[in-house]
């Protein structure tokens, strides 16, 4: 079994090069092997490579840069996609795919299921949702997980930059009305494994699911959450979850617009694979656990 992982260097790559490795050879590339927005380049590698399975965890994820490089984003986040979504249709391979909560606008009360509508507001989340349907129309082979607010103890993310500014500065301000479900890489990986591992036996159908931690929380919330671990673990730090002052989605104003509710049911996907998936705060502590006892640079 040969697995071609695109996106290797990203938060999910870095983890998936852990757990792909039971099902067979991993092939896993970065941006330095091949840019997707060379379309003809990534034809090439994937004729060379011949994979068995394609597991795209690349994508352009500036979201606020995607608002001024829209044609890049779209390249990136659906016109690579397609190129992928062709080579599995014609060679009966497995196409694994990351897409986004930015496919909804947020106005939902509830937690959003596969089947709700989407209606993305930002460039960003327009392109992926491009290539959610590129995938879903062409007859493929192919596992969709929608995720969000995905942290890791590598690379760039919400639970590094707050570490990081509590060791700066003695007050923030953060947005206290958009919910989600903080997401770590980890799980995301973990479960991706366990998904492709049933999809073989002929215990998952192919489609679209929600892969997510359960819980709920405000970015404020994980905030504060962020800091009162560091300090218990007994980091040094200048901030405290009291000087983490909540303000409005208005008050921080982006050139990208973030879904207010980004929670996603993950009920199809617990009860095809027989699963419960853990409470946000499970791998939120591991990972800043990892960052502070471990004396991780962050």
């Amino acid at each position: 079994m040969k697995i071609l992982l695109l996106g290797k260097q990203g938060q999910v790559g870095r983890e998936l090069q852990r757990t792909l490795l039971p099902l067979g050879e991993v092939m896993a590339l970065g941006r330095q092997d091949i840019d997707l927005e060379n379309l003809e380049g990534l034809e090439n590698v994937l004729r060379a490579r011949t994979p068995d399975i394609i597991v795209n965890a690349a994508a352009y994820t500036a979201v606020d840069q995607a608002e001024t490089h829209p044609i890049i984003a779209h390249k990136i986040n659906a016109k690579a996609v397609e190129v992928m979504t062709n080579y599995a249709r014609q060679n009966a391979s497995l196409l694994v795919h990351y897409s986004t909560d930015y496919v909804f606008d947020g106005k939902k009360a509830t937690a959003y299921v596969e089947i709700d509508a989407t209606h993305p507001q930002s460039v960003y989340g327009h392109s992926k949702e491009a290539g959610e349907k590129t995938i879903l129309q062409s007859g493929c082979q192919a596992l969709i997980f929608r995720t969000s607010w995905v942290f890791s103890a590598q690379g760039n993310n919400f639970v590094k930059t707050i570490l990081r500014l509590a060791k700066e500065r003695d007050n923030i301000n953060v947005v206290a009305d958009q919910y989600g479900a903080p997401t770590s890489a980890e799980l995301i990986a973990d479960v991706t494994l366990l998904a492709i591992a049933y999809y073989r036996h002929g215990k998952l159908p192919m489609g679209l699911y929600h892969l997510t931690a359960t819980g709920k929380a405000s970015w404020h919330d994980f905030a504060c959450h962020i800091v009162n671990r560091a300090r218990v673990n007994g980091t040094t730090l200048k901030l405290s979850a009291e000087q983490i002052t909540p303000i409005s989605t208005e008050a921080y104003p982006l050139p990208a617009k973030r879904p207010n509710n980004s929670l996603m049911n993950t009920g199809l996907l617990s009860r095809s694979l027989g699963l419960t998936l853990p409470d946000w705060k499970i791998h939120a502590d591991r990972t800043i656990d990892q960052l502070t006892l471990l004396d991780i640079v962050v």
